[in-house]
């Protein structure tokens, strides 16, 4: 048992176990599309994720949270206004209320009636085209161990057969550590919205496989820290090839990115970009 300190808690931490995988075995592609497809499709639909996955995406980045039913399904926000035709918190209302939402009219009429997403629904998808995925597990406020265990325990059902299973996510400790105490065989990080040296100590304790850090505070110092604890690095949102360069080249593992449209040629390579640009520098 160890304690960690943090600018927002003193917390007891009990060590969680980790994922039963070889230290070395990373089955995730460098590239991430992020909700999908970016900006260039409404987030988090189905219509997202065919349209990253028309780019050459081989995996997607998305939000998962609960219904008051406790149907897990896909939104970022925790109030459903700015992506759907609906109101107020997403997590009071039933699944029922929430499917019969819109979800696509305020990115264009072109996805005009586009509902909104189950991850049951998303999981046949992914897996019918051997399509990987980051789940975020998004909590409505307040209902984070709650959402932790639902998801973690449907990903183990709706995943029981896939050779690779998703990478869950989250910013909530609480969420993570419900996760890990459900199905502690599935891989997890830790997202960190700035960069906290107490952070890979979190990660560690909650058995997480990689640390995901807003990438205006990643540089090669701290990639080479994440790697030093054994941790894969990964960085959200890469929009611009200038600063993705700059982080393949310090080491970086997974790059989360908006613009599917623009690394479309790099993603469908599909090995990791840093490796490339090493060999090509060195050969130079």
């Amino acid at each position: 048992m160890r304690i960690v300190s943090s600018p927002l808690r003193l917390a007891i931490l009990t060590p969680m176990t980790t994922p039963a995988l070889p230290p070395d075995h990373w089955p995730y592609p460098s590239w991430i599309a992020h909700r999908g497809a970016g900006t260039m499709a409404p987030e988090n639909t189905l219509a997202a994720f065919r349209l990253g996955a028309d780019h050459g995406f081989a995996m997607f980045e998305c939000d998962v949270k609960l219904s008051a039913d406790g149907e897990p399904f896909l939104l970022h926000d925790a109030e459903l206004d700015r992506t759907t035709n609906g109101q107020g918190v997403a997590g009071v209302h039933s699944w029922d209320a929430l499917s019969r939402l819109d979800a696509g009219s305020w990115h264009g009429r072109a996805y005009a009636g586009e509902p909104l997403l189950r991850l049951e629904a998303l999981s046949r998808w992914l897996q019918s085209l051997g399509l990987m995925v980051n789940l975020e597990i998004k909590p409505s406020p307040g209902d984070d161990a709650r959402t932790g265990r639902v998801v973690a325990e449907r990903v183990r059902t709706l995943w029981a057969q896939s050779e690779v299973k998703p990478l869950l996510s989250s910013f909530s400790l609480d969420a993570l550590r419900a996760a890990a105490q459900a199905a502690p065989e599935l891989p997890r990080a830790l997202l960190l919205d700035r960069w906290q040296p107490e952070g890979i100590d979190e990660a560690l304790l909650l058995g997480c496989r990689a640390l995901v850090v807003q990438q205006a505070f990643l540089n090669d110092r701290r990639i080479d820290a994440i790697h030093a604890a054994g941790l894969k690095s990964m960085a959200y949102t890469v929009n611009d090839a200038e600063r993705a360069g700059t982080l393949w080249l310090s080491g970086l593992d997974g790059l989360i990115t908006d613009r599917v449209d623009l690394f479309e040629p790099q993603a469908r390579l599909g090995a990791c970009p840093g490796q490339r640009l090493v060999v090509d520098l060195a050969t130079a």
